[in-house]
């Protein structure tokens, strides 16, 4: 059971209300069909507050670019399937938010929160999208996003677009969403839905999770379709979820993963299991004689002292259920990571590196993404460097134009130029024993572990732990390799109930500074 949380712990402005008497504050999904069963409550009623809230609370995080004006009535129609007896989901009346890189053939614009893209018309739903539709989930908005999800530039500000603001971090709002999923974090930590969806190329939802304070899959590239989502890199993206509880993120990969004739990747996962995945949801007996490896070199000495304390506690907490945390290593740790614990992007020969292929992967997939779209000039990448340039004070095109990307659009204009996870899994101790390793645990706001696993296409799962000394949210996340959902699901729900029994519950934000005037431009560094 979660803890009270009292009216006083945060501004006026961000409580939740009741619905009809019912309290709804960090309402899970399996408590929401609870209610609709009962007839408590309605898919119609609780859409309706969700609308109120982003109403109420949006103003201040900027974390919505867009509301679908068709949500009640569609909330309507479902409401009339339960009273007939179909339910077609645990996601069906449940209201969600996509990023809006997704492509929705509905009233809404699809964007990637720029403005060149405003009118243009999507041939149909992404796949993703399709499956959330069949599950039953209302598709309530689309999140704000980093513009083009953080390709555009090598310096810019973290989920900011011209279209949609600067999206503000619920714990802090002076304070980094990071990105470029965090508009999609933020409406599930400041309770706006309990479920939404993000893409990641490289650490776009583990990152923004782990500093909101919510829970964030990224699943192995292949498992979830990218047809129809405006592309960064075919070899790197993948789609995943954000919920406040590991089951409620896990409730959302359930109906968004599976094969689709669109997406070559899903064809080539032939080991990839398709299945039910709360069925490895788990509890914290079963933690005992579970072996993780803690990364040290360049990854946990490089923790922030504070970090580091609020994830210590929940290691000692782990340990004491009879689980063993063995100290492990990267092979390629001195390579792949700077002193600093910053990733190095253009490690290995030029046609190689990371963002190398990320340039060529982006030029191709942008331009047959946009030669699809209807009712738009916009074609190519070229014309989007126009249009850029012809309209630089919101799209800031060069150096200069504005503070959210002062490096311009260079990394457009380059493109237009242009295994250490398994490793490290397979420990070998002083002793030369080998230990195979049920996880790796990280917690990187850097991004190494993230970056790692993003270059092996590999999954991650990270939960809320703590709070670092400024009141953010601290993350500690799981790693596993390809088509290991299962096994990460596993681990993270019974080192979440572990957390429960320190904590409570999942750190909640507090919303400080939510009266500052001044804009938090979270500056990141891509090369």
């Amino acid at each position: 059971m979660r803890p009270p949380i009292l009216k006083q712990e945060v501004p006026c402005t961000f409580w939740v209300d009741t619905i009809q008497g019912e309290e709804v504050y960090e309402i899970t999904i399996i408590e929401l069909q609870n209610l609709f069963d009962r007839g408590v409550l309605t898919a119609t009623g609780y859409t309706a507050f969700c609308l109120e809230r982003i109403q109420k609370v949006d103003p201040f995080l900027e974390s919505i670019i867009e509301v679908n004006p068709d949500a009640m009535e569609i909330a309507l129609k479902l409401d009339s399937e339960r009273r007939s007896g179909r339910v077609r989901s645990m996601l069906h009346g449940v209201p969600v938010i996509v990023k809006d890189n997704m492509a929705t053939k509905d009233k809404m614009q699809t964007t990637a929160g720029s403005w060149a893209l405003l009118g243009s018309k999507v041939p149909k739903d992404a796949f993703v999208i399709a499956k959330l539709r069949e599950a039953g989930a209302i598709i309530l908005g689309h999140a704000n996003m980093s513009e083009w999800a953080s390709v555009r530039s090598k310096i810019y500000s973290t989920s900011y677009s011209p279209r949609g603001g600067q999206v503000r971090n619920s714990f802090n709002l002076s304070s980094s969403p990071f990105g470029s999923s965090g508009g999609s974090a933020v409406t599930v930590s400041s309770n706006i839905v309990p479920l939404s969806f993000g893409t990641e190329t490289d650490t776009s939802i583990i990152g923004p999770a782990q500093i909101n304070g919510v829970v964030g899959i990224k699943p192995t590239v292949g498992l979830t379709s990218r047809a129809g989502i405006i592309p960064v890199s075919e070899s790197l993206d993948t789609v995943g979820t954000f919920g406040r509880t590991v089951l409620d993120a896990v409730q959302g990969l359930n109906a968004i993963a599976g094969k689709d004739y669109d997406d070559q990747a899903t064809q080539d996962s032939r080991i990839a299991q398709y299945c039910d995945y709360t069925s490895f949801i788990s509890s914290k007996i079963d933690l005992k004689g579970a072996k993780f490896g803690l990364p040290i070199k360049r990854c946990w000495d490089v923790v922030p002292k504070d970090q580091k304390q609020a994830v210590s506690k929940i290691l000692d907490a782990i340990t004491a259920t009879g689980a063993e945390i063995i100290p492990t290593e990267f092979p390629c740790a001195e390579e792949r990571i700077q002193k600093d614990g910053a990733w190095n992007w253009e490690f290995g020969v030029p046609s190689e590196s990371e963002f190398t292929i990320v340039k060529v992967e982006a030029y191709n997939g942008i331009n047959e993404y946009l030669s699809k779209l209807s009712e738009t000039d916009v074609k190519t990448l070229e014309d989007i460097v126009a249009y850029n340039l012809d309209n630089r004070g919101s799209e800031g095109a060069q150096c200069g134009d504005h503070p959210a990307f002062p490096s311009g659009q260079d990394n457009f204009e380059e493109i237009l130029e242009c295994k250490g996870i398994d490793a490290a899994l397979c420990h070998r101790a002083a002793s030369g024993e080998v230990i195979m390793l049920d996880a790796l645990i990280m917690s990187d706001r850097k991004g190494v572990g993230q970056q790692m696993a993003a270059q092996a296409g590999y999954p991650i799962i990270t939960i809320p732990v703590g709070l670092d000394a400024a009141g953010i949210s601290v993350g500690m996340s799981l790693h596993q390799t390809a088509f290991h959902e299962g096994v990460l699901v596993k681990w993270a729900s019974a080192i979440e109930e572990v957390r429960n029994e320190v904590l409570g519950w999942r750190p909640m934000p507090k919303y400080h500074f939510y009266h500052s005037k001044n804009v938090p431009i979270g500056k990141s560094h891509t090369t």
